[in-house]
């Protein structure tokens, strides 16, 4: 048997290295006998016999200590159990071998070989926070059938510092059972997927490029090596982030694994009926799952069990501790607690109250959509309630109020004529109602899931669906922007959607939907005037405090003239801004409004300024506006603006 040296009930899931060699422990109660095979410190062992088993313990763990054992050695378990027999992979393994999946060999990594240079990241206050989310697998892609890989994401940190995020949320990056995948599929949570690894050859192609990155930030080079390892390529990506000021938002998927619910997924490898009971045709019996599957396509895991909980908490441990996460969104809770009921409540507050114990910045962003589901709240104020009040104890939540209303908005818009638009209902949706604080909430116009092909328009293809590049496309995404950036919440772009990409997103590279970097870089200017635009009101974001703040007084709406005024302002201090939006096919001149105070006002954002930037034509204001008139709208003065054909300005004292 081997050896129990090092052993105690501190021992961490899965492979850890330690002096002299490496611990082993793994979760199959029902299991008759676990097997350790592999090649250690140059030794290769893949033989059933007793010096190769593990020793179990009352609940369930098998456990052994392999000397010699070091830095990229392979495993993997044999088990034994009442319904079958054979390899499965270490559930939490940092890193797979592709050569040999599905029976794969774990690869043994440690959690210090890369050489981080991220100590001086502070994460972003919440309300403070612009989040870019991307897709590995495309989001970099310039050659259809070729997945971009993590070191490939890694080099557009500077691109993304350019833009002005300050998040960048890419889809799950784990192992999957499909390939390509939008990444909701996983199976081995911990291995990055296979696809998004670069090669050697792509490690040698990039690391220069790497290298000089980290130079123009004042680094020296990686040490030779270092990109080997796939669990490294991925640090490397949080890493390049880091040192551009951007956090990193992992996806993760809790609420389900793969797609085991139609029990033929053609892997027995996996951790489908771990330790390897007999299938009586119910797969409550599977170890980590239930029978239970709310359409993910894959089964939800069974949250009763503690050694469930465990696991999936520890994976989230893991991307906070290894991967320098600075914040989780979790995918679809309100499937997570209508499958698992009570225990997926316990899981969701054991869960947050770990994180934020030991890591109190980490953004926790809980996709929950109220009244899903009959058996889960019709509210989502519970689940980002704190624990101690009772609540799940998330940070935030996805929010689709105004991305429905502006969506709504443009698309009506889209109609053309000068008939009435539905100002008020984005002017409603500008608070979300019921929370104590706008960034609670995640707002968009595009993400993931509205914009994959198949299924709702990109902004630009909404504006003008006969033409995707019209005037009317140009100047209404433009409104969507300045909407999205100006109002309370946390606002989230959609890869490509800064520079008016028009195109429905695939996750395969294989398709025609691919990001077209080239039109960005210069082949359609109205895609480099679209991203100067959301470049700007990102600053403008970043700079001017009471855009981020929580208040917000949309004081004047007309549906009749397609116009929308808000004010925005810090709580007991001031420094008001004024918002008006035009969804009129026409400029609108001498239009009077009301101002918070008298004076001058600075025009700081004109977005007619970005049609055929720098516009020849640009109708505006010069510079400021005079409120010189009475009160008006409920607030003290007036001013006589001019509103550009959909068109947003922003005015600040």
């Amino acid at each position: 048997m081997l050896s129990q040296d090092g052993i105690s009930a501190n021992t961490p899931l899965g492979a850890a290295l330690v002096l002299g060699g490496a611990t082993f422990k793994v979760w199959a109660p029902l299991a008759e006998a676990v097997y350790l095979n592999g090649a250690f410190g140059g030794a290769t062992f893949e033989s059933q016999t007793d010096d190769r088993l593990m020793a179990k313990d009352a609940f369930g763990f098998w456990t052994g200590f392999q000397a010699g054992a070091r830095e990229g050695d392979r495993y993997r378990y044999w088990v034994e159990g009442a319904g079958s027999a054979g390899y499965k992979r270490e559930p939490t393994a940092r890193e797979l071998d592709p050569a040999t999946f599905p029976n794969a060999y774990a690869i043994l990594r440690g959690d210090s070989t890369y050489p981080w240079h991220d100590a001086g990241l502070v994460t972003p206050d919440y309300s403070a926070m612009i989040v870019y989310q991307a897709h590995i697998g495309t989001f970099a892609t310039r050659t259809q059938g070729q997945s971009s890989n993590l070191l490939e994401v890694a080099c557009r940190a500077p691109y993304l510092a350019s833009l002005g995020v300050n998040v960048l949320q890419p889809l799950p990056v784990d192992e999957q059972e499909a390939k390509p995948s939008m990444g909701y599929g996983g199976v081995d949570l911990f291995s990055p997927d296979f696809p998004y690894v670069a090669s050697a050859a792509d490690v040698d192609r990039l690391t220069p490029s790497i290298n000089a990155i980290l130079a123009a930030k004042g680094f020296g080079p990686l040490p030779p090596g270092a990109l080997i390892s796939a669990h490294n390529q991925v640090k490397a990506l949080v890493d390049l982030c880091h040192i551009h000021g951007i956090a990193v938002v992992f996806d993760v998927v809790y609420n389900h694994a793969g797609g085991f619910a139609i029990g033929n997924i053609g892997d027995d490898y996996c951790l489908y009926y771990f330790d390897r009971g007999r299938n009586v045709g119910n797969n409550n019996d599977s170890l980590y799952f239930t029978d239970q599957d709310r359409g993910t396509g894959g089964l939800a895991f069974a949250m009763w069990k503690t050694p469930v909980r465990q696991f999936l908490q520890a994976n989230a441990q893991w991307y906070a501790e290894e991967l320098h996460a600075d914040g989780l969104r979790y995918d679809e809770i309100s499937i997570l607690l209508s499958t698992n009921q009570a225990n997926g409540w316990q899981f969701c507050r054991e869960l947050t109250s770990e994180l934020r114990s030991r890591w109190p910045r980490l953004l926790q962003n809980a996709e929950f959509w109220p009244g899903e589901f009959a058996d889960v709240p019709n509210s989502a104020l519970p689940i980002v309630a704190p624990v101690t009040s009772g609540g799940a104890g998330f940070d935030v939540v996805q929010h689709d109020y105004l991305r429905n209303e502006i969506r709504g908005a443009i698309q009506a818009a889209s109609g053309g004529g000068g008939g009435p638009l539905p100002m008020s209902g984005v002017a409603a949706a500008l608070y979300p109602p019921g929370y104590d604080h706008a960034w609670r909430t995640v707002t968009c116009v595009e993400n993931h899931d509205l914009v994959y092909v198949g299924r709702q328009l990109r902004i630009a293809a909404l504006a003008d669906p006969s033409n995707h590049r019209s005037w009317y496309a140009r100047s209404r995404a433009r409104v969507a922007a300045g909407l999205l950036l100006t109002a309370p919440g946390i606002p989230q772009i959609f890869m490509g959607q800064e520079f008016l990409e028009d195109k429905q997103w695939d996750s395969s590279p294989n398709t025609q939907n691919l990001i077209w970097w080239a039109g960005f870089e210069g082949a359609d200017k109205a895609m480099s005037d679209h991203w100067r635009c959301t470049a700007d009101l990102i600053a403008l974001r970043r700079r001017v405090q009471a855009l981020r703040e929580d208040r917000v007084n949309p004081y004047y709406v007309s549906n009749n003239d397609r116009v929308l005024a808000f004010q925005r302002w810090i709580d007991g201090v001031g420094g008001d801004v004024v918002v008006v939006v035009s969804l009129a096919e026409f400029t609108r001149s001498n239009y009077r409004l009301g101002m918070p105070g008298p004076g001058v006002w600075r025009e700081i954002f004109n977005s007619d300024a970005y049609d055929h930037f720098p516009n020849p034509w640009i109708a505006g204001n010069g510079g400021s506006v005079v409120a010189d008139g009475p009160s008006m709208h409920g607030l003290p003065s007036s001013a006589a603006i001019v509103i550009p054909a959909n068109g947003v300005l922003v005015f600040a004292k």
